[in-house]
């Protein structure tokens, strides 16, 4: 069985290589116990010796092969294709070649072997047809290898080879043409266990949920303790309806002593949301390999679905306790505290894995990011630090140094270590960070410098850049020279649609309208779902014609989307309200705009929102709503300068 898990896994390079090697041998040596003069010829065949032989097809009557032998080896190798082994069943033509007499024209035939001992036996696979078929391997003619590995399979003794051929068929057939064809020997050899493994594990991916059910009800009855690992590897279905006919396979089919079965059934059971009947099956499970891991903390996810989290918490507990060594219990507890919001616990116990596996990089980092959730900053910096020791994960540790310091307000501190970061999915968001806070400064050149350094390093983050670029010099107001700066490298994107976006948020709804409405169509066409590029066209439209009714049932559709709809955008929602009420204001419909904007307000307040109800209130005349909201803005927001959250963000 321990070919079951190499057949059904990807092979190493040099795996399919060496069971080549290991085929031959044992061929080779069956041949060799009976005709001495096989071994020779393979030789020849090998070195490309002027040698050939011919096999007769099994389904034929036997015939004596003809053997040609080449007067010239001149000619012969100056013809390497002029000479081919003639197996009947691998479909291997012999050309005519005049420089080449047959057999009975040979003059002194005393020097060659009897005839017998060319013919191989007709019931077992052909030496030559396995070289020939792994010729056309090496030659890239997958299909003609597989085929007659498959022909040759189905001879006697031909376990070695049934085995390669199923292993070419995965590699370069259909699941459903490898199964058709492990079923098809399975039945012609009906005791080779192996194969009802390999018929079983292939059902399963074929999803022949009733094929799959016999075969394993099968094996089973052969060894009701049978390991199924191997045969549930990479089976799992995707969707419902497989999930469903899987689990109606399993139920008739007795798991009880069997681990694998059972936990496949219990997974299966709890995906349904049958954690009642699921426990029972993953304690059969448990039962059999009480400390394994991954049914431990399968039984914890089904117990998070009928129990106290105490008690699973007490469960988990207990099961690391009796395997301090194991890491993967440890983060499950870590992680189910954490989503329990119990973060300081999670910290706590954070830190005795930390002394327990030092070394482990993984544990650190997530024992640093907790530090940070919780503002232990001082915990943070030093895990960090120790982090930072390895190459491999340097970036990541001073990026959270940098947001460790930012956090305290050590803008210095936090800058040099985000300036640091080189790592890809990183140093865009770093460097984005760095520009804060040299606008924070009011250093708009260091700002810029920090953009085109970048721009220099990753050219694949230059639009980033120049967008990033544009804000700032828009919040200079300089808008002009933002609009001339995306408008330049668009030219170098030319389908790029954060530029594009960018540039059309910089231009006018009125002075550039067709411009604009141009460039928000041109969006649209590349991305038609896009929410952003709808809320857009929909204020273009209602700036430019206040009742406009494609404009407002654009709108009004995202604020209609469900929180928990997968397109909802808490910041989009809101910006969609203030598009509503700013047209409300317009048509001096003032209740209309309390109504929009007034609850978003107390929840989540913007300077855009409380501007525009307060000047709501005051077309009202509610001098005293007027005199609170005022007061209220200037608190929150310093009533008069720009505030960073409200302004219109680029990127």
């Amino acid at each position: 069985m321990i070919f079951f898990g190499s057949l059904l896994r990807s092979p190493h390079p040099y795996s399919e290589y060496s069971s080549f090697r290991a085929l031959l041998h044992v061929a080779i040596e069956r041949l060799c116990q009976r005709y001495k003069l096989a071994l020779s010829l393979a030789v020849c065949l090998c070195l490309a010796a002027p040698v050939h032989a011919s096999h007769p097809d099994v389904l034929l009557e036997a015939k004596i092969p003809k053997v040609s032998v080449t007067t010239d080896n001149k000619a012969a190798n100056n013809k390497p294709n002029g000479n081919k082994v003639n197996d009947s069943n691998a479909a291997i033509d012999t050309p005519y070649n005049k420089d080449t007499l047959t057999i009975e024209n040979v003059k002194n035939i005393n020097g060659l072997a009897p005839a017998s001992l060319w013919q191989p036996e007709l019931s077992e696979p052909s030496l030559y047809a396995l070289l020939d078929a792994e010729f056309a391997a090496d030659r890239d003619d997958k299909r003609r290898a597989v085929s007659i590995y498959k022909q040759q399979s189905f001879k006697e003794d031909a376990t070695a080879v049934f085995e390669r051929a199923l292993s070419l068929s995965l590699r370069n057939e259909r699941v459903e043409d490898s199964l058709q064809f492990a079923k098809t020997w399975q039945d012609q050899n009906p005791d080779h266990v192996p194969a009802w493994f390999y018929v079983a594990h292939l059902a399963l991916r074929a999803h022949d949920y009733i094929l799959a059910g016999e075969t394993l009800n099968r094996i089973l009855r052969y060894d009701p303790r049978a390991d199924l690992s191997e045969i549930l590897i990479g089976i799992y279905p995707n969707n419902d309806d497989d999930k469903r006919e899987l689990l109606a396979a399993l139920q008739p089919l007795d798991s009880e002593q069997n681990a694998s079965l059972s936990v496949l059934k219990a997974g299966l059971l709890y995906q349904f949301n049958e954690p009642e009947v699921a426990i029972v099956h993953i304690n059969r499970a448990l039962e059999r390999q009480p400390d394994y891991v991954p049914f431990i903390t399968l039984k914890a996810d089904i117990l998070r679905k009928i129990v106290t989290a105490e008690t699973v918490i007490n469960y988990v507990s207990q099961a690391r306790l009796r395997n301090p060594d194991s890491k993967s219990l440890y983060l499950y507890e870590i992680r189910y505290l954490l989503d329990l919001k119990q973060s300081e616990q999670a910290w706590k116990l954070l830190l005795e894995a930390h002394s327990r596996f030092s070394d482990d990089a993984e544990i650190t980092l997530l024992a640093a990011l907790v530090s940070l959730d919780i503002e232990k900053y001082a915990s943070a910096d030093k895990l960090l630090n120790m982090l930072a020791k390895s190459p491999a994960y340097l970036d990541q540790a001073y990026y959270y140094l940098g947001i460790s310091a930012e956090r305290q307000q050590k803008f210095d501190k936090a800058k040099y270590y985000l300036n640091g970061v080189m790592q890809e999915d990183l140093v865009l968001e770093a460097r984005r960070k760095v520009v804060a806070f040299e606008m924070l400064d009011n250093n708009t050149n260091a700002a810029i410098a920090t953009l085109e350094k970048l721009r220099k390093d990753f050219t694949v983050f230059e639009p980033d850049t120049f967008v990033m670029q544009a804000d700032i010099l828009w919040q200079q107001n300089e808008s002009d020279e933002a609009l001339g700066l995306l408008t330049r490298a668009a030219r170098k994107y030319p389908d790029n649609e954060m530029l594009l976006f960018a540039r059309a948020q910089l231009l006018d709804d009125k002075e550039d309208y067709v411009i604009k409405r141009t460039l928000l169509n041109h969006l649209q066409a590349l991305d038609p779902s896009n929410l952003s590029y709808q809320l857009s066209y929909a204020q273009l439209l209602l700036a430019n014609e206040r009742s406009s009714e494609q404009g407002l049932a654009l709108a009004t559709a995202i604020i209609q989307i469900r929180y928990d709809d997968p397109r909802y955008d808490n910041d989009l929602h809101l910006q969609a309200l203030n598009v509503l009420a700013s047209n409300a204001l317009a048509k001096k419909n003032y209740k209309q705009v309390i109504d929009y904007l007034q609850t978003p307000y107390d929840v989540l307040p913007t300077l855009r929102s409380g501007s525009l109800l307060l000047r709501a209130y005051q077309g009202l005349g509610d001098n005293q709503k007027v005199e609170d909201l005022l007061v209220d803005l200037q608190q929150r927001f310093s009533f008069g300068q720009h505030n960073i959250n409200d302004s219109i963000q680029l990127y």
